[in-house]
């Protein structure tokens, strides 16, 4: 199996222009042909820009890419689709805003069996992925902590982050990015899925190597990072749930998937 969709992050202490990288990212996405997104996430010169096609023929992207990309936090997507049809609003990043007024962004790389909390989300979702409900499923925690304790700090966001994660995983492909204005989280639940490039106050990880530099390692699954400015600086202790895919979550997943993109997902394995 391949990865469903592809995830991308760069985190960097002073701004940096990533071009290459993402030119590197973006050429994965023969086998991811249902969207992409980018989102640059560096105060007054954010952007958030995804489309439902793939990245390779994207005009927009193309003129995205002929210019300098500089940020600090920078987001990528590639989508192949297993839940949820291939309209904009389907694509990633997702984009929430909590109680008090702080921006959410997610991404992610894999599918969700077992979520019977999510259930409530379907009928108020923009769209009509699993991943989009489980950024309304954290909103809502982050939310009911912040109600009862005021304002969150650093350490408090991520320790909450960090045992939704781990609960969700049970059960679940849990590959996954969100940032929160201050902290990037990251978590991988399966192998081959997730790898890191390191080098000074700079930070990618990327669902496979995205150049030909040797030094890319793989993430240590089952655990949440918190990242910023380039280094972590919060992890989570590992919590044991790999996800290991099988036959009957091969079975699942082509009952999930619309009718049309069931030959174009073969097609990819």
């Amino acid at each position: 199996m391949i990865n469903m969709c592809e995830i991308f992050c760069f985190s960097a202490k002073t701004p940096k222009q990533i071009n290459s990288l993402l030119e590197g990212f973006y050429s994965h996405s023969e086998n991811h042909p249902h969207g992409w997104g980018l989102a640059n996430m560096c105060g007054e010169d954010s952007f958030i820009k995804k489309e439902p096609l793939k990245a390779s023929d994207s005009e927009l992207l193309a003129s995205i890419l002929s210019r300098p990309i500089v940020g600090t936090t920078i987001f990528a997507h590639i989508r192949l689709a297993t839940v949820g049809e291939v309209t904009p609003i389907n694509c990633h990043p997702f984009i929430q805003k909590d109680d008090g007024n702080r921006r959410w962004m997610l991404m992610h790389n894999g599918t969700i069996f077992e979520f019977p909390q999510g259930e409530k989300y379907r009928k108020i979702q923009k769209g009509n992925t699993d991943s989009e409900r489980i950024l309304l499923y954290i909103i809502d925690k982050i939310n009911e902590f912040e109600n009862d304790n005021a304002l969150s700090s650093a350490e408090e966001r991520f320790n909450l982050i960090n045992e939704l994660l781990s609960q969700l995983a049970d059960g679940n492909k849990l590959n996954i990015m969100i940032y929160d204005g201050e902290l990037t989280y990251v978590h991988s639940n399966m192998k081959d899925c997730l790898y890191t490039l390191k080098n000074d106050d700079e930070l990618v990880i990327a669902s496979s190597p995205v150049n030909d530099d040797e030094n890319w390692r793989e993430i240590e699954i089952n655990t949440v990072y918190g990242i910023v400015d380039g280094n972590v600086v919060f992890k989570g202790k590992n919590h044991g749930k790999e996800f290991i895919f099988t036959k009957e979550h091969e079975k699942a997943i082509m009952e999930m998937i619309p009718p049309e993109l069931k030959q174009q997902y073969l097609n990819s394995q």
